[in-house]
Protein backbone atom coordinates (compact mmCIF):
# COMPACT_ATOMS: atom_id res chain seq x y z
CA UNK A 1 0.00 0.00 0.00
CA UNK A 2 1.30 3.57 -0.54
CA UNK A 3 2.45 6.04 1.93
CA UNK A 4 0.85 9.10 3.06
CA UNK A 5 2.80 10.84 0.95
CA UNK A 6 2.91 8.93 -2.26
CA UNK A 7 2.78 11.59 -5.03
CA UNK A 8 5.54 13.80 -3.28
CA UNK A 9 8.90 14.61 -4.58
CA UNK A 10 11.16 15.99 -2.39
CA UNK A 11 14.91 17.39 -3.50
CA UNK A 12 17.27 17.28 -0.25
CA UNK A 13 20.52 19.42 -0.95
CA UNK A 14 20.62 19.06 3.25
CA UNK A 15 23.41 17.25 5.09
CA UNK A 16 24.44 15.65 8.46
CA UNK A 17 20.83 15.11 10.64
CA UNK A 18 18.71 18.23 10.39
CA UNK A 19 17.64 18.00 7.02
CA UNK A 20 18.68 14.04 6.15
CA UNK A 21 16.80 13.35 9.33
CA UNK A 22 13.42 15.17 8.27
CA UNK A 23 13.87 14.14 4.75
CA UNK A 24 14.16 10.30 5.63
CA UNK A 25 11.13 10.84 7.64
CA UNK A 26 8.85 11.90 4.47
CA UNK A 27 10.69 8.91 2.62
CA UNK A 28 9.60 6.47 4.94
CA UNK A 29 5.86 7.77 4.64
CA UNK A 30 5.71 7.34 1.12
CA UNK A 31 8.23 10.33 -0.52
CA UNK A 32 10.66 10.19 -3.36
CA UNK A 33 13.54 11.77 -1.89
CA UNK A 34 15.80 12.31 -3.92
CA UNK A 35 19.45 13.01 -2.10
CA UNK A 36 21.31 15.70 -3.77
CA UNK A 37 25.48 15.13 -2.73
CA UNK A 38 28.77 16.30 -3.62
CA UNK A 39 31.69 14.36 -4.90
CA UNK A 40 32.66 13.53 -1.58
CA UNK A 41 29.67 12.47 -0.06
CA UNK A 42 27.59 13.81 2.56
CA UNK A 43 29.79 14.39 5.77
CA UNK A 44 28.37 11.78 7.67
CA UNK A 45 29.66 9.17 5.20
CA UNK A 46 33.40 10.05 6.04
CA UNK A 47 32.81 8.47 9.51
CA UNK A 48 33.63 4.57 8.32
CA UNK A 49 31.46 2.05 7.03
CA UNK A 50 32.76 2.19 3.37
CA UNK A 51 30.45 5.07 2.95
CA UNK A 52 27.53 3.53 4.99
CA UNK A 53 28.11 4.08 8.33
CA UNK A 54 25.32 3.15 11.02
CA UNK A 55 24.01 6.76 11.55
CA UNK A 56 24.10 7.40 8.03
CA UNK A 57 22.38 4.25 7.13
CA UNK A 58 19.55 4.86 9.69
CA UNK A 59 18.83 8.66 8.85
CA UNK A 60 19.09 8.37 4.98
CA UNK A 61 17.03 5.37 4.43
CA UNK A 62 13.95 5.31 2.28
CA UNK A 63 16.00 8.12 -0.61
CA UNK A 64 17.60 7.60 -4.08
CA UNK A 65 21.22 9.26 -4.62
CA UNK A 66 22.45 12.00 -7.13
CA UNK A 67 25.89 13.05 -6.93
CA UNK A 68 26.31 16.51 -8.76
CA UNK A 69 29.27 19.21 -8.49
CA UNK A 70 27.23 22.63 -7.25
CA UNK A 71 30.43 24.27 -8.48
CA UNK A 72 29.59 23.06 -12.03
CA UNK A 73 26.90 25.68 -13.96
CA UNK A 74 26.08 21.88 -15.56
CA UNK A 75 25.23 20.71 -12.15
CA UNK A 76 23.29 23.67 -11.42
CA UNK A 77 20.96 23.51 -14.13
CA UNK A 78 20.34 20.15 -13.57
CA UNK A 79 19.35 20.83 -9.96
CA UNK A 80 17.01 23.84 -11.49
CA UNK A 81 15.52 20.66 -13.93
CA UNK A 82 14.55 18.72 -10.95
CA UNK A 83 13.04 21.23 -9.30
CA UNK A 84 10.25 21.75 -11.98
CA UNK A 85 8.45 19.09 -10.82
CA UNK A 86 9.14 18.80 -7.24
CA UNK A 87 7.09 19.23 -4.46
CA UNK A 88 9.25 20.34 -1.52
CA UNK A 89 13.36 21.70 -2.03
CA UNK A 90 15.06 21.32 1.19
CA UNK A 91 18.97 22.62 1.96
CA UNK A 92 20.31 23.66 5.44
CA UNK A 93 23.42 25.70 3.69
CA UNK A 94 24.84 28.74 6.20
CA UNK A 95 22.55 31.83 5.32
CA UNK A 96 22.90 33.49 2.09
CA UNK A 97 25.32 30.10 0.87
CA UNK A 98 22.54 28.66 -1.27
CA UNK A 99 22.08 32.00 -3.01
CA UNK A 100 25.24 32.23 -4.29
CA UNK A 101 25.28 29.38 -5.59
CA UNK A 102 22.37 30.08 -7.59
CA UNK A 103 19.83 27.91 -6.17
CA UNK A 104 18.08 30.47 -3.64
CA UNK A 105 14.39 30.96 -3.40
CA UNK A 106 13.53 32.99 -5.59
CA UNK A 107 15.53 31.65 -8.74
CA UNK A 108 13.33 28.59 -7.53
CA UNK A 109 10.00 29.54 -6.79
CA UNK A 110 10.58 31.33 -10.56
CA UNK A 111 10.71 27.92 -11.97
CA UNK A 112 8.17 26.37 -9.52
CA UNK A 113 5.71 28.83 -7.89
CA UNK A 114 4.30 26.08 -5.62
CA UNK A 115 6.92 24.39 -4.67
CA UNK A 116 7.30 24.12 -0.62
CA UNK A 117 10.89 25.99 -0.34
CA UNK A 118 12.74 25.10 3.27
CA UNK A 119 15.39 26.41 4.75
CA UNK A 120 16.86 24.96 7.95
CA UNK A 121 19.71 27.17 9.51
CA UNK A 122 21.74 27.34 13.32
CA UNK A 123 20.95 30.52 14.81
CA UNK A 124 18.55 32.06 11.93
CA UNK A 125 19.25 34.38 8.69
CA UNK A 126 19.96 37.38 10.72
CA UNK A 127 21.29 38.30 14.06
CA UNK A 128 25.05 38.67 15.25
CA UNK A 129 25.17 34.62 15.04
CA UNK A 130 23.63 34.02 11.72
CA UNK A 131 26.77 33.40 10.25
CA UNK A 132 28.49 30.84 12.35
CA UNK A 133 29.08 27.47 12.36
CA UNK A 134 26.96 25.21 14.18
CA UNK A 135 26.77 21.29 15.75
CA UNK A 136 24.13 20.03 18.07
CA UNK A 137 26.68 20.15 20.94
CA UNK A 138 26.91 23.79 20.76
CA UNK A 139 23.18 24.41 20.22
CA UNK A 140 22.56 22.56 23.58
CA UNK A 141 24.56 25.04 25.01
CA UNK A 142 22.97 28.13 23.50
CA UNK A 143 19.17 26.62 23.99
CA UNK A 144 19.94 26.24 28.30
CA UNK A 145 19.55 21.72 27.57
CA UNK A 146 23.30 21.89 28.92
CA UNK A 147 22.45 24.39 31.97
CA UNK A 148 18.78 22.01 31.99
CA UNK A 149 21.10 18.81 32.77
CA UNK A 150 23.58 20.20 35.21
CA UNK A 151 20.11 20.92 37.45
CA UNK A 152 20.19 23.85 40.19
CA UNK A 153 23.31 25.37 40.93
CA UNK A 154 25.36 22.30 39.39
CA UNK A 155 27.95 21.88 36.55
CA UNK A 156 26.46 21.92 32.98
CA UNK A 157 26.59 18.69 30.90
CA UNK A 158 25.69 17.88 27.32
CA UNK A 159 23.04 15.28 26.19
CA UNK A 160 24.38 12.41 24.93
CA UNK A 161 22.02 12.17 22.07
CA UNK A 162 21.74 15.24 19.48
CA UNK A 163 18.74 16.25 20.33
CA UNK A 164 18.72 19.71 18.67
CA UNK A 165 19.48 17.92 15.20
CA UNK A 166 16.66 15.62 15.97
CA UNK A 167 13.86 18.21 17.76
CA UNK A 168 14.43 20.47 13.92
CA UNK A 169 14.64 17.40 12.06
CA UNK A 170 10.96 16.51 13.73
CA UNK A 171 9.84 19.89 13.30
CA UNK A 172 11.05 20.82 10.08
CA UNK A 173 9.14 17.56 8.85
CA UNK A 174 6.05 18.12 10.60
CA UNK A 175 6.29 21.71 9.23
CA UNK A 176 6.60 20.48 5.45
CA UNK A 177 3.39 18.32 5.62
CA UNK A 178 1.63 21.78 7.15
CA UNK A 179 2.72 23.57 3.83
CA UNK A 180 1.97 20.66 1.63
CA UNK A 181 -1.60 20.42 3.19
CA UNK A 182 -1.50 24.42 3.11
CA UNK A 183 -1.20 24.54 -0.56
CA UNK A 184 -4.22 22.22 -1.73
CA UNK A 185 -6.30 24.30 0.32
CA UNK A 186 -4.67 27.70 -1.16
CA UNK A 187 -2.71 26.46 -4.00
CA UNK A 188 0.14 28.62 -3.14
CA UNK A 189 4.27 27.25 -2.29
CA UNK A 190 5.95 29.07 0.29
CA UNK A 191 9.40 29.45 1.91
CA UNK A 192 9.47 27.78 5.52
CA UNK A 193 12.46 28.69 7.30
CA UNK A 194 13.74 26.84 10.77
CA UNK A 195 16.11 27.41 12.45
CA UNK A 196 17.91 25.16 15.29
CA UNK A 197 17.86 27.77 17.68
CA UNK A 198 14.01 28.45 17.49
CA UNK A 199 13.18 24.42 17.70
CA UNK A 200 15.49 23.76 20.48
CA UNK A 201 13.88 26.15 22.41
CA UNK A 202 10.15 25.81 21.98
CA UNK A 203 10.93 21.90 22.54
CA UNK A 204 13.23 23.02 25.81
CA UNK A 205 11.06 25.18 27.26
CA UNK A 206 7.23 23.93 28.56
CA UNK A 207 8.69 21.76 31.59
CA UNK A 208 12.76 23.08 31.17
CA UNK A 209 12.00 26.48 31.71
CA UNK A 210 9.71 26.13 34.54
CA UNK A 211 11.15 29.10 36.58
CA UNK A 212 10.87 31.36 33.96
CA UNK A 213 7.61 31.37 32.19
CA UNK A 214 5.50 33.67 34.49
CA UNK A 215 7.17 36.86 34.47
CA UNK A 216 4.92 38.15 37.92
CA UNK A 217 6.90 37.57 41.04
CA UNK A 218 4.45 36.66 43.30
CA UNK A 219 3.28 33.79 40.25
CA UNK A 220 7.27 32.52 40.09
CA UNK A 221 8.09 29.00 41.25
CA UNK A 222 11.49 28.95 42.52
CA UNK A 223 14.28 26.29 41.37
CA UNK A 224 15.41 23.37 43.92
CA UNK A 225 18.04 21.19 43.58
CA UNK A 226 17.17 17.82 43.46
CA UNK A 227 18.50 14.93 42.32
CA UNK A 228 16.91 12.98 39.28
CA UNK A 229 14.88 9.43 39.08
CA UNK A 230 16.98 7.19 38.43
CA UNK A 231 17.62 5.08 41.37
CA UNK A 232 20.40 2.50 42.36
CA UNK A 233 19.16 -1.11 43.67
CA UNK A 234 21.30 -4.22 44.93
CA UNK A 235 21.87 -5.20 41.30
CA UNK A 236 21.19 -2.30 39.11
CA UNK A 237 19.08 0.78 38.09
CA UNK A 238 15.15 1.42 38.37
CA UNK A 239 13.17 4.69 37.25
CA UNK A 240 10.61 5.82 38.93
CA UNK A 241 8.16 8.70 39.43
CA UNK A 242 5.56 9.60 42.29
CA UNK A 243 4.43 12.82 40.46
CA UNK A 244 0.49 12.68 41.50
CA UNK A 245 -0.32 11.89 45.30
CA UNK A 246 -1.69 8.73 45.05
CA UNK A 247 1.35 7.57 43.31
CA UNK A 248 3.47 8.80 46.51
CA UNK A 249 0.79 7.09 48.91
CA UNK A 250 1.10 3.70 46.78
CA UNK A 251 4.93 3.71 46.88
CA UNK A 252 4.80 4.01 50.32
CA UNK A 253 2.55 1.30 50.33
CA UNK A 254 4.99 -0.62 48.35
CA UNK A 255 8.33 -0.42 50.09
CA UNK A 256 6.69 -0.81 53.36
CA UNK A 257 7.56 2.71 54.67
CA UNK A 258 3.95 3.36 55.92
CA UNK A 259 5.21 6.19 58.71
CA UNK A 260 6.10 8.51 55.38
CA UNK A 261 2.27 8.74 55.09
CA UNK A 262 2.24 10.47 58.32
CA UNK A 263 5.39 12.70 57.41
CA UNK A 264 3.49 16.70 57.47
CA UNK A 265 5.67 17.47 54.67
CA UNK A 266 3.82 14.96 52.23
CA UNK A 267 0.41 15.40 53.48
CA UNK A 268 -0.73 16.70 50.20
CA UNK A 269 -0.12 16.98 46.40
CA UNK A 270 1.51 20.51 46.77
CA UNK A 271 3.38 19.19 49.67
CA UNK A 272 4.88 16.08 47.60
CA UNK A 273 6.39 18.78 44.78
CA UNK A 274 7.31 21.29 47.28
CA UNK A 275 9.46 19.11 49.30
CA UNK A 276 10.30 17.03 46.35
CA UNK A 277 14.35 16.64 46.56
CA UNK A 278 13.78 15.18 50.33
CA UNK A 279 11.13 12.72 48.92
CA UNK A 280 13.47 11.88 46.56
CA UNK A 281 16.19 11.17 48.50
CA UNK A 282 14.30 9.21 51.24
CA UNK A 283 13.49 6.90 47.85
CA UNK A 284 16.67 6.61 47.11
CA UNK A 285 17.67 4.80 50.04
CA UNK A 286 15.02 2.38 50.20
CA UNK A 287 15.20 1.59 46.47
CA UNK A 288 19.23 0.20 47.35
CA UNK A 289 18.02 -2.55 49.33
CA UNK A 290 16.12 -5.24 47.44
CA UNK A 291 17.14 -5.89 43.34
CA UNK A 292 15.16 -4.05 40.70
CA UNK A 293 13.30 -7.55 39.28
CA UNK A 294 11.69 -7.19 43.03
CA UNK A 295 11.14 -3.92 43.01
CA UNK A 296 9.65 -3.62 39.60
CA UNK A 297 7.36 -6.12 40.54
CA UNK A 298 6.52 -4.58 43.78
CA UNK A 299 5.79 -0.94 42.07
CA UNK A 300 4.27 -2.09 39.24
CA UNK A 301 1.23 -4.14 41.12
CA UNK A 302 0.95 -0.92 43.27
CA UNK A 303 0.54 1.02 40.17
CA UNK A 304 3.52 3.14 40.63
CA UNK A 305 4.63 4.76 37.37
CA UNK A 306 8.15 2.79 37.24
CA UNK A 307 10.48 0.59 34.65
CA UNK A 308 13.94 -0.98 34.17
CA UNK A 309 17.26 1.19 32.63
CA UNK A 310 17.74 -1.06 29.66
CA UNK A 311 21.12 -1.59 28.13
CA UNK A 312 21.86 -0.97 24.60
CA UNK A 313 22.97 -4.38 24.33
CA UNK A 314 19.84 -5.80 25.10
CA UNK A 315 17.29 -3.64 24.43
CA UNK A 316 15.76 -5.77 21.44
CA UNK A 317 15.27 -8.42 23.75
CA UNK A 318 13.10 -6.79 26.22
CA UNK A 319 9.38 -7.77 25.36
CA UNK A 320 7.45 -4.86 25.06
CA UNK A 321 9.73 -3.62 22.77
CA UNK A 322 9.53 -7.32 20.61
CA UNK A 323 5.66 -6.73 20.69
CA UNK A 324 5.69 -3.38 19.54
CA UNK A 325 8.07 -4.59 16.59
CA UNK A 326 9.59 -1.69 16.72
CA UNK A 327 12.87 -3.03 16.01
CA UNK A 328 13.44 -4.21 12.74
CA UNK A 329 16.58 -6.37 11.09
CA UNK A 330 17.55 -6.24 7.53
CA UNK A 331 20.03 -6.95 4.88
CA UNK A 332 21.80 -3.73 3.22
CA UNK A 333 23.88 -4.58 0.22
CA UNK A 334 27.19 -2.87 1.55
CA UNK A 335 27.44 -3.19 5.63
CA UNK A 336 25.05 -6.98 5.57
CA UNK A 337 22.73 -7.40 8.34
CA UNK A 338 21.68 -4.64 10.22
CA UNK A 339 19.02 -3.69 13.45
CA UNK A 340 17.28 -0.48 13.23
CA UNK A 341 14.28 1.41 14.66
CA UNK A 342 11.36 1.28 12.08
CA UNK A 343 9.22 4.32 11.43
CA UNK A 344 6.94 5.04 14.70
CA UNK A 345 3.85 6.31 13.50
CA UNK A 346 1.46 3.65 12.51
CA UNK A 347 -1.37 4.56 9.88
CA UNK A 348 -4.48 2.44 9.36
CA UNK A 349 -4.90 2.78 5.44
CA UNK A 350 -1.45 4.66 4.26
CA UNK A 351 1.11 2.50 6.29
CA UNK A 352 5.03 4.16 6.44
CA UNK A 353 7.88 1.39 5.54
CA UNK A 354 11.55 1.50 4.76
CA UNK A 355 11.40 2.01 1.48
CA UNK A 356 15.01 1.75 0.57
CA UNK A 357 18.02 0.82 2.20
CA UNK A 358 20.37 4.09 2.36
CA UNK A 359 21.97 4.34 -1.27
CA UNK A 360 25.55 4.18 -2.50
CA UNK A 361 27.10 7.86 -3.61
CA UNK A 362 25.79 8.31 -6.72
CA UNK A 363 23.79 5.09 -6.65
CA UNK A 364 20.86 6.98 -8.90
CA UNK A 365 22.40 9.42 -10.57
CA UNK A 366 21.97 8.39 -14.05
CA UNK A 367 18.44 6.99 -13.27
CA UNK A 368 17.00 10.08 -11.73
CA UNK A 369 18.61 12.47 -14.11
CA UNK A 370 17.25 10.86 -17.59
CA UNK A 371 14.11 10.35 -16.00
CA UNK A 372 14.03 14.06 -15.74
CA UNK A 373 15.17 14.32 -19.51
CA UNK A 374 18.46 15.47 -19.22
CA UNK A 375 19.81 14.40 -22.61
CA UNK A 376 22.83 11.52 -22.51
CA UNK A 377 25.66 13.93 -23.26
CA UNK A 378 24.85 16.08 -20.32
CA UNK A 379 24.38 13.37 -18.26
CA UNK A 380 27.42 11.48 -19.09
CA UNK A 381 29.30 14.68 -18.38
CA UNK A 382 27.96 15.17 -14.54
CA UNK A 383 28.20 11.35 -14.14
CA UNK A 384 31.80 11.68 -15.10
CA UNK A 385 32.09 14.45 -12.20
CA UNK A 386 30.69 12.22 -9.76
CA UNK A 387 32.03 10.30 -6.41
CA UNK A 388 35.67 11.42 -5.63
Amino acid sequence: MPGALDGIKVLDLSQVISGPLATRLLGDQGADVIKIEPPQGDTIRLMGGGGIPPTFATTNRSKRSVCLDLKDPAAIDAVKILAKDADVFVQNYRPGAIDRMGLGEAVIRELNPKIIYVSISGYGETGPFSDRRVYDPIMQGMSCLADIQGGVGGTPGLMRVIVPDKVTAYTTAQNITAALFARERTGKGQHLRIAMLDATLAFTWPEGMTYHTFLAEDKQMKPVARRDLVFETLDGHVIASTVAFREWQAFCKAVERPQWLEDERFQSAAGIVVNAAARLEMMAEVLKTRTSAEWLERLMEADVPCGPVLKRDVVHEHPQIVENGILVESEHPVVGPMRQARPAERFSETPSSISKPAPLLGQHTEEVLRDAGIDEATLKKLAAAGPS
